[in-house]
This record gives C-alpha cells, structure tokens and sequence, in this order.
C-alpha cells in the first residue's frame, strides 16, 4: 500500500457488553491498579497503545503491568521504538507491533486504545478507533486545534465511547479533595486562580535537512500536516515547537495548570482572553513562544497563566501548579500536594479516601462500558485544551483581547477576526482527512 493510501475501517457502533466486577476499585499509590486483582484472564480488557515515545512506553508499562489489563499491541512508525516499548513487559515477545494505526484498529478483539502520538495525530486516530468500535485514552491535548477537539467530543457522544482525557491531576486525590473544599469556602470567595507553567529548556539550534530514520514512514508521521523535509528538530520530543505538529507548551505543560483552573471554575469557557507572548529568548527552530501570559476573564474571576522556559528557577518559589487566591487566604497545588494558607496556619488537604489514578479509572470505565465513570471526560478535557489553544491563537494574530462562542464556533477579535478564525482548524493534506465529520 502506498502511504497516502487511506483504507477504509466500518464504523462500529455495536458495544461490546463487558462483564461488571463487584466491589469499588481501590488505589492506594500513584500507578497502583484498581481492585481487579482477582480478574480471571478470560475477562480481560485487551488494550493497545499507539505511538510509543516517552509518554507512549509510561503507556505501555502502565497498562502492560496492570491487573485486569492485557496490553496485546502496540504501534509506531518507528521501528526502534517499537522495539524500546515492549522491552522488559510481561511476555513482551506476544505483544503484536505495527507500522500503522490502522492495520491495528482491524484487530476486532482489542477493546481499547491509547493514543500517545505527536499532538497531530492525536484526534484522527482516536476518531478512527471510535469508529472501528475502541474505547479511547487520549493523550493531552486531545487535539491540535479547537475545530477537531469539538469534533472528538461530539464523536465520543455519538459512538457512546469512553474517551479519557490525559489530564491526571482530576484522578489525584488530594487535588479532587482541594477543589471540593474550594468551592466549599474553605478560603473564601475567589477572584483569582495562577496556573503556573515555567521551566528552562534548552535551545535546539538549526537543524539541517536530511533523509529520515532506516525504516521510518515519514510520510505517515507527517499525516495531515505540509509535506516538508525531515530534519531531527521535526522529530521526537521537538515536533511540539512547531505549528503543524503541536502548540508549544501551552498545550504541552500549561494545559495540565490550565485544567486545575478551570476544573475549580466549574469548567466554564471564559467570556474574554487576553495573551501576551512571544519567542523572547530561542533564536533556533523554535516557532512557538517561549514567553506567554494569558488572563481568561469571567464575570468576577479570572485565571491568569504565567509560561516562561527560559528560568532555572522557580517561579515565587512555586512549582508547576497553580496557586487559588481567595479573600480569606490561598490554595496551592503543586508536586507537594495540596496546601492552604490562612494568615500564619498552614492546613495540607487530604483525601478521606482512597482514588484511582487516571489509567486504572480508564480501564474501570470501559470495563462497565460507561463514559460516566471516567474521571477525566473527554467534555471536560476540552475546555482546557480550548482555552490554551485560545491563548496560542491570541498570541499568533497579535490581539489584544478576543471572545470565543463555543455554542458558534467562532471568534470575535476587533480587526484581526479572519485571521484568528482560520486557526481554528487547519487544512488537510491529500490522503489524511479526517474520517470523522460529524
């Protein structure tokens, strides 16, 4: 085949009736798995995971290790990462490998997938998998623009799949108990939330054109976006500098932060965005910021998201996280945990009780074949994708403020509204449209 061929999968509609496990699903450690230790083999949920970079082999030790879970297959079109991904798994030598996603997606008998791919990619595989009757774990964010996180979330509905969004913190305990209580007045009314987003990454100079890996489908890994020479800066880890690929780290980092914020808002979409930012400090490859603030302005809050990659430091001695004001003190949320702060007493939440983190409350959702289990919804990974991919849009066009109407569609952005509005989806290459319209 060749490899702008696209083939055809049917649409799958008819689910598959999983058999329910008595009991609750405990966690009592971060990657611990959920209380289906007793699972007889035959009732197995048989997952896949495809793309198996960095995050992809967290993804394949993860559900590869975990009760209840068969990983059965994996893909690449790498074939030295095929390799790294099944090294050292429980019977490594039966996992199947593929070069491309949809000779895997033939596989009847896979139930789930995880989908862990550069950003690009992200929506149409999972579109794909939908269709062809899997469960989806999608890796953040779950799109590269707001016209296909929109089209994902409507799909999910229409295909009646659980689709988990990969923003962890909503399947951590103490986070879960520390929005409880903020919405509860524990600091009083809050009129502002920091989502804090900073660190030092290295320059990645100019790389030259050249021919691609030994066994690489490079046209495969390209997909939807132009049809441009293979350089190394284009390639692992690096693609989400670019436009084509990813959204630089406000969807990389800052959508993880973003997320708390909105999370603790009730996940509501901002009545206004104002972004400032640019490349302050790179002078390499780089297309995205290496500077961003953005402030999401409700009617009495706001959330202001603070992105610098240029400090060895941290920022007012704070952590990736996010830091909640209110009018009778703070609430932090960070690597530490969870910490209020009211005049000199400092109070760290707890959670009363155990929770499954993220991947096993995956598997228990598609178990009992219910998206309402999901702790991390598609709908609500939405929203913070949208709005970080807001703030890229802001600070592309150069506005100074703009309005999203998420029921339209559409942005409305004083003299720059065409512009802004043309980077809400991107044009597809020959070969790789969408197989998902709505």
């Amino acid at each position: 085949m060749k490899n702008n061929e696209s083939k055809t999968i049917a649409p799958e509609v008819t689910r598959r009736d999983f058999i329910k496990t008595a009991g609750v699903s405990i966690i009592t450690a971060p990657y611990i798995t959920s209380g289906w230790a007793k699972t007889p083999p035959s009732d197995m949920v048989r997952h896949a995971v495809i793309g198996t970079g960095g995050m992809g082999r967290n993804h394949t030790k993860a559900f590869g290790n975990m009760k209840g879970c068969s990983l059965v297959a994996v893909c690449d079109v790498d074939p030295e990462q095929l390799s790294k991904a099944v090294k050292d798994l429980p019977n490594g030598e039966k996992i199947k490998k593929y070069a491309d996603f949809r000779d895997l997606l033939q596989d009847k008998s896979i139930d789930s997938v995880s989908v862990a791919t550069p950003d690009h990619w992200h929506t149409p595989i999972a579109l794909w998998a939908m269709m062809a009757g899997k469960h989806v774990y999608v890796e953040k964010p779950c799109s590269h623009n707001i016209k296909e996180v929109n089209l994902l979330v409507k799909a999910s509905k229409a295909f009646n799949k659980c689709v988990q969004h990969g923003t962890q913190r909503r399947s951590n305990g103490a986070h879960i108990e520390g929005i409880k209580q903020l919405r509860n007045g524990i600091i009083g009314k809050v009129h502002t939330i920091k989502a804090i987003d900073h660190q030092y990454r290295e320059a990645i100079g100019k790389a030259p054109a050249q021919d691609p890996p030994p066994g690489v489908n490079y046209d495969m890994w390209l997909g939807a976006a132009p049809k441009v020479p293979f350089t190394k800066n284009r390639w692992h880890y690096n693609w989400r500098w670019f436009w084509d690929y990813g959204n630089g780290d406000a969807a990389n980092d800052g959508v993880h932060q973003i997320d708390v914020a909105v999370w603790a808002l009730g996940d509501r979409y901002p009545k206004r965005v104002v972004a400032s930012g640019g490349q302050y400090f790179y002078d390499d490859d780089h297309q995205t910021p290496d500077t961003q603030t953005t402030i999401f302005e409700y009617d009495d809050t706001q959330i202001i998201w603070e992105m610098r990659l240029w400090t060895p430091y941290t920022l007012e001695g704070h952590d990736n996280g996010n830091v909640a004001y209110g009018t009778e003190g703070k609430m932090e949320f960070g690597r530490a945990g969870v910490i209020v702060t009211k005049g000199k007493e400092q109070i760290k939440i707890e959670s009363p009780e155990t929770v499954e983190t993220i991947m096993p409350n995956f598997m228990t959702a598609v178990r009992e074949n219910n998206p309402a289990k999901l702790n991390a919804p598609i709908e609500k990974g939405a929203v913070a994708t949208n709005m970080a991919l807001l703030a890229n849009i802001a600070t592309r066009v150069g506005a100074s403020s703009l309005q999203y109407d998420p029921l339209k569609e559409e942005i409305k952005c004083p003299g720059l509204d065409r512009q802004a509005n043309a980077l809400l989806g991107r044009t597809y290459r020959k070969g790789y449209e969408l197989p998902y319209k709505g």
